[in-house]
Protein backbone atom coordinates (compact mmCIF):
# COMPACT_ATOMS: atom_id res chain seq x y z
CA UNK A 1 0.00 0.00 0.00
CA UNK A 2 1.30 3.61 -1.01
CA UNK A 3 1.27 6.37 1.24
CA UNK A 4 -1.97 8.01 -0.03
CA UNK A 5 -3.63 4.76 0.20
CA UNK A 6 -2.70 4.59 4.10
CA UNK A 7 -4.06 8.17 4.71
CA UNK A 8 -7.04 7.57 2.95
CA UNK A 9 -8.03 4.69 5.15
CA UNK A 10 -6.81 6.29 8.05
CA UNK A 11 -8.59 9.75 7.75
CA UNK A 12 -12.13 7.16 6.61
CA UNK A 13 -11.96 4.97 9.65
CA UNK A 14 -11.31 8.20 11.62
CA UNK A 15 -15.22 9.41 10.61
CA UNK A 16 -16.57 6.42 10.86
CA UNK A 17 -14.97 5.87 14.59
CA UNK A 18 -16.02 10.18 15.29
CA UNK A 19 -19.98 9.24 13.36
CA UNK A 20 -19.78 6.53 15.99
CA UNK A 21 -19.24 8.53 18.90
CA UNK A 22 -21.35 11.86 18.10
CA UNK A 23 -24.37 9.47 17.85
CA UNK A 24 -23.14 7.58 20.76
CA UNK A 25 -23.08 10.89 22.52
CA UNK A 26 -26.46 12.34 21.26
CA UNK A 27 -28.57 9.04 21.20
CA UNK A 28 -27.37 7.67 25.12
CA UNK A 29 -26.09 10.75 26.83
CA UNK A 30 -28.11 13.29 25.53
CA UNK A 31 -31.22 11.51 24.74
CA UNK A 32 -31.62 14.28 22.26
CA UNK A 33 -34.56 11.99 19.77
CA UNK A 34 -37.95 12.26 20.02
CA UNK A 35 -40.01 10.01 21.53
CA UNK A 36 -43.58 8.81 20.36
CA UNK A 37 -46.60 6.50 22.01
CA UNK A 38 -50.10 5.66 22.15
CA UNK A 39 -52.15 7.07 25.26
CA UNK A 40 -55.32 7.09 26.84
CA UNK A 41 -57.81 9.23 25.57
CA UNK A 42 -61.42 10.26 27.04
CA UNK A 43 -63.72 9.86 24.01
CA UNK A 44 -66.33 11.89 25.83
CA UNK A 45 -64.36 15.67 25.65
CA UNK A 46 -61.86 15.14 22.53
CA UNK A 47 -61.91 13.38 18.93
CA UNK A 48 -59.62 10.30 19.58
CA UNK A 49 -58.65 7.82 17.64
CA UNK A 50 -60.23 4.50 17.23
CA UNK A 51 -59.04 0.89 18.06
CA UNK A 52 -60.86 -2.06 17.59
CA UNK A 53 -59.90 -5.67 18.06
CA UNK A 54 -59.42 -8.19 14.80
CA UNK A 55 -61.78 -10.59 15.55
CA UNK A 56 -59.56 -12.65 12.78
CA UNK A 57 -56.70 -12.41 14.83
CA UNK A 58 -55.01 -14.87 17.14
CA UNK A 59 -52.30 -12.82 18.16
CA UNK A 60 -52.45 -11.63 21.52
CA UNK A 61 -53.41 -8.48 22.15
CA UNK A 62 -55.01 -8.11 19.04
CA UNK A 63 -57.70 -10.70 19.42
CA UNK A 64 -61.35 -9.77 20.45
CA UNK A 65 -61.96 -10.61 24.39
CA UNK A 66 -65.90 -10.11 23.50
CA UNK A 67 -65.58 -7.78 26.60
CA UNK A 68 -66.24 -4.07 25.28
CA UNK A 69 -64.47 -2.23 27.09
CA UNK A 70 -61.16 -4.15 26.44
CA UNK A 71 -61.64 -4.52 22.41
CA UNK A 72 -62.29 -0.70 21.88
CA UNK A 73 -59.11 1.69 22.84
CA UNK A 74 -59.35 5.21 22.71
CA UNK A 75 -56.07 6.66 22.26
CA UNK A 76 -53.88 10.19 20.91
CA UNK A 77 -50.50 10.39 20.11
CA UNK A 78 -48.39 11.48 22.03
CA UNK A 79 -44.72 12.91 21.42
CA UNK A 80 -42.32 13.98 23.57
CA UNK A 81 -38.16 14.74 23.76
CA UNK A 82 -36.62 11.85 25.61
CA UNK A 83 -34.39 14.14 27.17
CA UNK A 84 -37.64 15.52 29.36
CA UNK A 85 -39.69 12.30 30.09
CA UNK A 86 -38.60 11.40 33.55
CA UNK A 87 -37.04 8.05 34.73
CA UNK A 88 -39.97 6.73 36.58
CA UNK A 89 -42.56 3.86 36.59
CA UNK A 90 -46.52 4.76 35.85
CA UNK A 91 -47.50 1.45 37.09
CA UNK A 92 -45.64 2.03 40.53
CA UNK A 93 -45.33 5.16 41.03
CA UNK A 94 -49.15 7.43 40.49
CA UNK A 95 -47.33 10.56 40.30
CA UNK A 96 -45.43 9.50 37.04
CA UNK A 97 -47.12 10.87 33.75
CA UNK A 98 -44.36 10.70 31.45
CA UNK A 99 -46.13 11.99 28.46
CA UNK A 100 -47.29 15.48 29.93
CA UNK A 101 -45.95 18.42 28.21
CA UNK A 102 -44.56 20.79 30.52
CA UNK A 103 -45.24 24.56 30.00
CA UNK A 104 -43.15 26.06 26.61
CA UNK A 105 -41.16 22.68 26.37
CA UNK A 106 -39.80 22.24 22.89
CA UNK A 107 -40.85 18.85 20.82
CA UNK A 108 -43.99 17.96 22.59
CA UNK A 109 -47.06 17.84 21.70
CA UNK A 110 -50.80 15.63 21.95
CA UNK A 111 -52.06 14.82 18.64
CA UNK A 112 -55.61 14.08 18.60
CA UNK A 113 -57.92 12.67 14.95
CA UNK A 114 -59.13 14.53 12.21
CA UNK A 115 -59.36 13.51 8.80
CA UNK A 116 -55.89 13.98 7.44
CA UNK A 117 -54.23 11.63 10.18
CA UNK A 118 -57.15 8.93 10.55
CA UNK A 119 -55.64 7.78 6.93
CA UNK A 120 -52.40 7.62 8.18
CA UNK A 121 -53.07 5.82 11.34
CA UNK A 122 -55.38 3.63 9.08
CA UNK A 123 -58.38 3.96 12.10
CA UNK A 124 -61.54 5.44 12.40
CA UNK A 125 -61.98 9.36 14.58
CA UNK A 126 -64.32 9.54 17.68
CA UNK A 127 -66.76 12.37 17.79
CA UNK A 128 -67.05 13.23 21.90
CA UNK A 129 -70.72 14.36 20.52
CA UNK A 130 -71.98 11.25 19.59
CA UNK A 131 -70.03 9.53 21.41
CA UNK A 132 -72.14 11.29 24.78
CA UNK A 133 -75.28 10.15 22.97
CA UNK A 134 -74.76 6.79 22.48
CA UNK A 135 -72.78 6.44 25.99
CA UNK A 136 -74.65 8.80 28.34
CA UNK A 137 -73.34 8.99 31.56
CA UNK A 138 -75.10 6.25 34.20
CA UNK A 139 -77.25 7.99 36.61
CA UNK A 140 -76.90 6.65 40.37
CA UNK A 141 -80.26 5.11 41.38
CA UNK A 142 -83.00 6.87 43.43
CA UNK A 143 -83.72 5.82 46.57
CA UNK A 144 -87.16 5.45 47.96
CA UNK A 145 -88.02 6.01 51.49
CA UNK A 146 -89.80 3.47 53.15
CA UNK A 147 -93.66 4.60 52.94
CA UNK A 148 -92.97 7.40 50.56
CA UNK A 149 -95.91 6.62 48.24
CA UNK A 150 -94.98 9.22 45.10
CA UNK A 151 -91.24 7.82 44.87
CA UNK A 152 -92.74 4.44 44.86
CA UNK A 153 -95.38 5.50 42.06
CA UNK A 154 -92.35 6.61 40.02
CA UNK A 155 -90.96 3.32 40.02
CA UNK A 156 -94.05 1.84 38.41
CA UNK A 157 -93.34 5.38 35.24
CA UNK A 158 -90.97 3.62 32.24
CA UNK A 159 -89.84 7.32 31.71
CA UNK A 160 -87.98 7.19 35.25
CA UNK A 161 -84.96 4.66 35.06
CA UNK A 162 -82.50 3.82 37.65
CA UNK A 163 -85.49 4.03 40.87
CA UNK A 164 -85.26 1.42 43.26
CA UNK A 165 -87.87 0.91 46.08
CA UNK A 166 -85.93 -0.26 49.44
CA UNK A 167 -89.93 -0.58 51.43
CA UNK A 168 -90.79 -3.74 51.60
Amino acid sequence: MDKKTKIFFVIFACLIVGSVAFTFYKIEIKKDYIMEGQIDCDPTAEKCFIWKCDPASNVEGEKCTGDKEKDVWYYQIAKRNASHIPLCDPDKDETCDPWTCGEGEKDCSNTFCDDQNKVEQEVECSDPVQYNIDNPPAEEAVMCEEGDETCANRINDKSVEGIKNTGE
